[in-house]
Parts: structure tokens; sequence; C-alpha cells
């Protein structure tokens, strides 16, 4: 199913559309959920939450999203964090050079270069502007966080560019107030913005955004111990700098210099396990190794985890080494200490980063779990992620059939969340459940009334069977019921 197929579907069912869309000059790169997208996004969450955040004994926050001035300048914001651009000297639009490069030929761009690498690179691909058809120069860059002014002296401050900043500054308190032990993950879910040049793609590209995100915090010289072995033997696709792919094991990556130690792999492990259990092939799941001039001014080492969609690899997870380059920057501007003592040795934790983008996630398991037969279109969620659970339909509207498949609703809606549809044939109602990722439909007739059981159908094999009454609600909640995290390896 295409890009543009899964947008109109977004829309017509429900899941996400157009900020304003009753105003016609809306600034792109801003999004609304609608129920069925908000129940989607909610229980995608729930699952990072538990096969993540849970499973592996982090703490999770939620910090403010207004930052100080000083915190970003701390952090390497305020000059670094900054994407190119190119303004047409002719029509006025603007473009992002590195974007047009890459369309244009087909091939990545280091995101590094200088203003005049851009202009020349542009120049010799025939880049041109895509509006009126002038030649684009003159590059030059552009902060892209929103700048704010806190109270009636306007004190300079900033929406953060990414949650995971109050994560590091608020780390010295939480590791004391909870007692914490090297390593210790926090996580956060929450809002991010980012002044996009030109967003676009609905969902991936946003200038309000929802990330999920976790800092490891770890003792460098422990980064290898041996309670990170249960992950050395899964087997991860990387995509190497020089454009070719391997498919190695996490000691096997370590061996060759691409991960940098075994906490890392673990972790890398971890979030590859986290999407395949959000419905993801294995196969369509990818980290690509970022080479050092493609790296964010803050890592040592990187990996973007990638999932194929219709139109390419598209980054969901940056995962980054981030070394001790945010706790020394916050202790050297604010002041205070952020060392910690580690069985007796002081140390300045070092960081990995995964930072989870949800909306293109969400984007992801909605068009990987697309299926087709003929007209009939099914989004094959995994049930537990379904935005409605059930379905419950009257086979004909008269004869005290809709009184009967009104009480059932209201009975199961307590426990799940449930739809009543009594709107044309039964055939059409069933392909609406299946285009919306209904995993159950429950259908009364006339046997109903005289025996109390019920037709439960199967979205995925279409199968049908008789149930009573009494048995739906343990039968539901065995299909929808969310995987136990257990105690296995992030190496499955």
């Amino acid at each position: 199913m295409s890009f543009d197929e899964i947008v109109r579907l977004g829309q017509q069912r429900g899941f996400f559309f157009k900020t304003a869309e009753s105003y016609p000059n809306t600034p792109a790169g801003f999004l609304d959920y609608g129920p069925q997208g908000v129940s989607l996004k909610n229980r995608l969450v729930e699952l990072w939450r538990r096969v993540v955040v849970r499973r592996d004994g982090m703490l999770e926050i939620d910090g403010a999203q207004i930052l100080p001035r000083a915190v970003f300048e701390a952090s390497g914001h305020l000059s670094s964090f900054t994407d190119p651009f190119v303004k047409c000297a002719k029509c006025g639009s603007v473009f992002r050079p590195d974007k047009l490069v890459e369309e244009k030929t087909g091939k990545g761009v280091a995101e590094k270069l200088s203003d005049a690498d851009y202009d020349q690179l542009m120049e010799r691909s025939g880049v041109k502007c895509l509006k009126c058809g002038s030649r684009l120069a003159g590059t030059t860059r552009f902060n892209m966080m929103f700048k704010l002014g806190i109270g009636p002296s306007q004190e300079e401050a900033y929406l953060r560019p990414e949650t995971c900043q109050s994560i590091f500054v608020d780390f010295p308190l939480l590791f004391k107030t909870q007692r914490a032990k090297l390593p210790v993950g926090i996580a956060q879910v929450g809002r991010s913005f980012r002044n996009e040049i030109a967003p676009r793609q609905a969902l991936i590209r946003l200038r309000e955004l929802n990330q999920a995100e976790v800092e490891v915090f770890f003792n460098p010289n422990k980064a290898d111990d041996k309670r990170f072995d249960g992950a050395l033997e899964r087997a991860l696709a990387f995509r190497l700098p020089d454009g070719t792919d391997a498919k190695l094991t996490v000691a096997e990556a370590k061996g060759r210099g691409l991960v940098p130690n075994k906490l890392a792999g673990h972790y890398l492990a971890l979030i590859a396990g986290f999407y395949e259990d959000a419905g993801i092939r294995p196969e369509d799941i990818r980290f690509r190794v970022l080479a050092e001039e493609d790296r964010a001014f803050y890592s040592r080492a990187a990996f973007d985890l990638e999932v194929k969609l219709s139109w390419g690899w598209v980054e969901l997870v940056a995962c980054n080494y981030r070394g001790d380059y945010d706790l020394g920057g916050h202790a050297r501007v604010s002041g205070s200490n952020f060392t910690v003592d580690d069985e007796g040795e002081k140390v300045l934790p070092h960081v990995f980063e995964l930072s989870l983008g949800i909306d293109r996630s969400v984007f992801a398991v909605m068009e990987s779990s697309m299926q087709g037969e003929g007209e009939r279109r099914v989004m094959a969620l995994r049930p537990y992620l379904s935005p409605t659970q059930v379905c419950v339909f009257p086979l004909v509207n008269k004869d005290g059939l809709q009184e009967a498949a009104r009480g059932v609703f209201e009975e199961l809606r307590e426990s799940f969340e449930a739809f009543y549809d009594e709107s044309g044939g039964i055939g059409r109602r069933y392909a609406r459940a299946d285009e919306a990722g209904v995993p159950a439909c429950v259908t009364l007739d006339y046997d109903s009334l005289k025996d109390g059981t019920v037709t439960l159908r199967d979205r995925d094999t279409r199968a049908q069977e008789r149930v009573s009454v009494a048995a739906l609600k343990e039968r539901l909640a065995s299909l929808t019921r969310l995987p136990p995290i257990g105690k296995r390896a992030p190496g499955r």
C-alpha cells in the first residue's frame, strides 16, 4: 500500500489529519490525531513501556517542554542545532538543499557539508527550484528551535527540540532520590518542537512531534560487563557506511568495531525486539551505521534504526553513544556536580540513547500491517495495538436484534474498546472493520435470541465460530492481551 493511500486511509478512518484543516493557510508540519490514531499511539507507547522501560527496569519522568536558554547553551543546540536551507532568488520558495539533491540523484547526502559544498552539489546535480525552475544557490543555516519569552521581562527560553535535555539536567536528583545504581535507564514520553524548514510526508516529518526517549547512564569502564552478554548472539541487520549490508550478531558487530561495547549491543537488540513485537517483520528492520560526517555533534557512535516502507527505508529511532558530552556540558554551564558514586568510584556517566519517533512509528506500523486481496484491504495490526478491539453488529435491524446487540455492546465496552455498527450490509460492515484494524467482530442473529450465542469473526482468517455471550469477554481478553514481559533476553 502506498504512502498516499495510507494518508487517505488515516483521514477517512479518523487516525490523523492536518491541523486546522478548515483554514487554508495553516503552516505545514502540524497534524492532529483522531480517535483511532490516539488509541493506536497510546497502545504503541504502552507496548514500549512494557517491553523496553519496565523490562529493563528503567525510571520514567515527565519533564517540562519549555527550558531556559542556559540549558541549550550547555547542550550545544544554540550553536549546532541547524539545518541548511536555500531560498530561490526569483520566487522566494525555501528548500533544504540536501533533500533536493537526494531526491534528484537518489543518493544520500552527508549532513556536515559546508554551505559552499551544498551549492556545488546542487549545481552538479542540476537541481532547480521546484516551483519556478530557477537556479538555486546561496545556502545558509537556520536554527530549528522555537524561541520564547517568559514573563513580562521576556526572559529567553525555548521549546525543547528533544525530550532528553530534561533527563540530563534532572539526572543528579533522580540518581539520589531514587537510590539508583549504574547502569540506569531514564525514559520519557513527550512533545518536542522543531521548526523544520520544509516539513512533509504526514507523520514522518513534523514541527510538533511525539518522542519516546531512553537515556542509559553507565560507567564507561563497565560497558562490557557480563550482564549484557544475553544479546551477544542476537543477529541484527546493518547498513554499513560504504553502502553494503551485513547480517551480524552483536558479538560480531562489536568485534568489527561497529558497536562500541556490549551495553550498546544490548540496547540495539532491545529496541529491534520492540518493533518486532509491534508487528514489523524482522527482515524489514535494519540499523544504518552512520559515518563520522553524518553523526550529530554530540555523538561518538550512531545507528539509525530504519524500517522498510513502500517508498524506501525510513529512520524511526536514533541510537547514539553520546559519551559524557551532555553531563559534562551541563556541569560546566550550571556549576553543579554531575558525578555519581559507582561502587566507590566517582564517575561522570556516559550515555547511550534510544530516541524513538512515535509519530513516524505509528505510520510505519500502519503501513506495515496493511494487506490487500482484490478490493479487500486489511490493517492486520497486532490485536493488542488495535484502536478498536471489537465491533458488535446486529445481522438485521429488526425483530429485536438491534436491542440485543446493543446490550452485548454495552457489556463489552466496560472492558474493551468496542464499536457498535448497524449501518449497511453485514459484508460492508466487516470490510470497514477490517480496514480499521479491528481484530474481532461479534454478530447477533436470530439464533442469538434463542440460545445466547453469537458469531465471532476473526479479522485475519475470516473464520467464524459460535461463542456464548458469557464466554465472550475471556475470548476477547486472550486475543487482545499484551505479550508477557517474561525474562527473555534481548537476543530472544
